[in-house]
């Protein structure tokens, strides 16, 4: 079912007006990009909840059955963590897919990497990067899906973080954000918000679903039109 027009509306009213913050940020723009007008929640665990919990609920699958991830396809997997979408991703895109596990946090990459030695030998289609906060870091027109799943509210510089990611999409490729309806600081990203974000970078809203077994919703972006210059970029300022 789609994500009724209140729960668009979210939390806060949002809008991508260029005002004043409400938000107290400590400086109006980071480099040449706008700052966030939100507080980011601190990264606290490589992992949002156990393995089999997420299991019995069929999490993955029916997150990649809703991503439209396919065999055969290329992968991003964004925040990876302990590698609960990385490996299942590796089995769902196959020998003739790939999948790149993106991490910023360098004993969570060393990590993953060694379960991936343990667990996929046979196929050897993924391969773990280090991210930046701001970068993940990705290679230009490679991607069909770049999943982030619980961990955008985690991102202190989402203009810089989206603009730089953008390039990385191959021209039909998506971005599939997984989130809970809760506020940054309180680890989620209300959709109102979300939309806006990502609209101020240039992408368009495909569609928005509640996701209970993933204990929220997924988002579904297309990037649409030219990437804006940093300096053209309007945040999104907080209203109550």
């Amino acid at each position: 079912m789609r994500v009724a027009a209140a729960l668009l509306l979210g939390l806060l009213l949002i809008g991508c007006d260029g005002g004043q913050p409400v938000a107290k940020t400590p400086q109006d723009k980071v480099g040449p990009f706008p700052a966030a007008d939100r507080p980011v929640a601190h990264i606290v665990s490589s992992r949002w909840s156990t393995e089999e919990a997420r299991d019995r609920l069929n999490e993955a699958s029916e997150v990649m059955n809703k991503a439209g991830i396919k065999p055969g396809m290329t992968v991003a997997d964004i925040g990876a963590g302990e590698g609960y979408y990385t490996v299942r991703l590796g089995e769902r895109v196959g020998k003739k897919g790939r999948v790149v596990a993106e991490d910023i946090v360098p004993a969570v990459t060393e990590a993953l990497s060694q379960r991936v030695l343990r667990e996929q030998q046979q196929v050897g289609n993924i391969f773990v990067q280090l991210g930046q906060p701001a970068n993940p870091r990705l290679p230009d027109n490679s991607f069909d899906r770049i999943l982030m799943v619980h961990m955008y509210h985690e991102v202190a510089q989402p203009y810089e973080f989206l603009w730089r990611m953008r390039p990385a999409l191959k021209p039909d490729g998506l971005v599939v954000v997984v989130d809970a309806n809760r506020l940054t600081q309180n680890h989620g990203t209300p959709p109102a918000l979300l939309k806006c974000e990502f609209g101020a970078v240039g992408y368009s809203l495909v569609d928005m679903v509640e996701m209970p077994s993933a204990g929220g919703y997924l988002a579904t972006f297309r990037a649409t039109g030219a990437r804006p210059e940093p300096a053209d970029i309007k945040p999104c300022r907080l209203g109550s």
